[in-house]
């Protein structure tokens, strides 16, 4: 029941993330949204839930990790509701900025709660089928999406709500309440602060980044992204100081709790590219419904399904490293067969190779990746570790969505001009590629012999 629970909830957002991707091109043609617009209604989401995870992992390690998990959840389907009803684009973006908010606290608690509740010997293959049980709703997502967004685009926000609803009650009834007993007793407060700096850093370098690729480096911009920076360095000044830190940097002192964060921030960057723009592809580019885009992804999860749980099983006695590896080098070599999708593409010829490749690395990399950072990290800590490793990721694709896009010429292209998109994608594909061959020299250089050490 716990896994069900914690699965269900990592769907949660899981599933919003994937029929919302669908959704684009349909959203964008109601709203006469430009693309910049599309890139605002994905960030949006990514923007509170990258600024708030490291605080929603604290509160959950001081608060209790069930409660603030079950808070999540609830907020999560509220903000799913304003969504549905949303009259304008800049309506959507800000509740899909609520709705990250209770994704920052309801991820962070769903990992968190395996780590504390299982052995450590089994926390590996725990983690690899909430890793693949996961893509279940990754799996239904699409053709969810594609079969709603034909009806209405605003369905894909309502299904959350019965979905929610289900979470909530096995997680009261069956989720025994963790919490870190020293920080609970030692602190009162959290670091407000701290939280503050991040939301700062993030939104000053997401909207200049953003802007930026729509209408250049205009005094705003530059002004707005210095903020942002001069935000992130004091973030880290403030948490050296603090006593209680959201972020608890000495815990990059261990090298594979820092190289598994730097891959992160790789594997993670390209995948959002990849699955922002793939089903836009298809959709404008190809020709294609939204049925047939959304559900041409399904070989994705559908090989995490099968395989995560064994890929975490296996890094158990492997160690993280090769697995890492292979599965970053196979992911990139999905991305370059991506550059096949194009006006005349078909399933089978051109979209396939590309889906099952990614398919592929994936299962074999992010089930170890997850448990490597679990496992670098004290028990106690394991909320701190999850909201890290999430913030990082989260992070990576916020920063990757306004930026990949500007550097392919995209950002400030209609959302429908099927030319400009197709040269974009093409030039995204290969940047996103390029940067999982470094995430995969990062997995076998960075983690070193420790990297192969079995994970306990």
């Amino acid at each position: 029941m716990v896994l069900l629970a914690t699965i269900a909830g990592s769907s949660l957002a899981m599933l919003d993330g994937t029929v919302v991707n669908v959704a684009l091109a349909e959203i964008g043609r109601e709203f006469d949204a430009g693309f910049s617009a599309l890139q605002w209604i994905v960030n949006g989401y990514t923007l509170t839930l990258a600024s708030l995870i490291l605080l929603g992992g604290v509160l959950g390690d001081l608060y209790g990790r069930r409660r603030v998990f079950v808070v999540g959840v609830v907020w999560f389907a509220l903000a799913s509701a304003l969504c549905a009803l949303a009259p304008s684009e800049g309506v959507l973006v800000a509740a899909r900025a609520l709705q990250g908010i209770g994704g920052a606290l309801l991820t962070p608690g769903s990992l968190a709660i395996i780590s504390a509740s299982f052995h450590p010997s089994d926390r590996a293959r725990a983690v690899g089928a909430w890793s693949g049980l996961g893509g279940v709703a990754g799996a239904v997502g699409p053709f969810l999406g594609g079969w709603l967004v034909a009806v209405d685009w605003r369905w894909v926000f309502l299904v959350n709500l019965p979905l929610a609803a289900v979470i909530v009650v096995v997680a009261v009834r069956h989720v025994p309440e963790t919490r870190d007993d020293e920080l609970a007793v030692s602190a009162r407060r959290v670091d407000l602060p701290g939280a503050l700096c991040v939301v700062a850093a993030l939104s000053g370098t997401t909207y200049a980044l953003t802007e930026a690729g729509r209408a250049g480096w205009h005094p705003v911009p530059v002004l707005v992204g210095l903020a942002g920076l001069a935000a992130g360095v004091l973030f880290v000044l403030v948490e050296h100081r603090t006593r209680h830190p959201l972020m608890r940097l000495e815990m990059f002192g261990d090298r594979v709790f820092a190289a598994t964060n730097v891959v992160t921030v790789f594997v993670y960057a390209a995948l959002s590219v990849y699955f922002f723009l793939i089903v836009l592809q298809l959709q404008v580019v190809s020709g294609w419904s939204p049925l047939g885009a959304g559900t041409s992804v399904l070989p994705v999860t559908a090989c995490m399904l099968l395989l995560s749980a064994r890929a975490g099983a296996l890094a158990q006695r492997l160690g993280p490293r090769p697995l890492m590896t292979l599965g970053s080098l196979l992911a990139a070599a999905g991305f370059v067969l991506a550059l096949r999708v194009g006006p005349d593409a078909t399933f089978w010829a051109d979209v396939l190779p590309s889906v099952l490749l990614l398919g592929l690395g994936l299962s074999c990399a992010v089930a170890p990746l997850t448990a490597a950072v679990l496992a670098a990290a004290p028990t106690h800590l394991a909320g701190a570790a999850s909201g890290i490793n999430n913030a990082t990721a989260r992070s990576a694709g916020l920063l990757a969505v306004a930026v990949i896009p500007a550097v392919a010429g995209l950002s400030g292209a209609s959302s429908d001009d099927p030319g400009v998109l197709g040269r974009g994608f093409a030039v995204a594909m290969l940047v996103s590629a390029g940067l999982l061959v470094v995430g995969a020299a990062v997995s076998w250089f960075g983690l070193g012999r420790a990297g192969s050490r079995p994970l306990v």
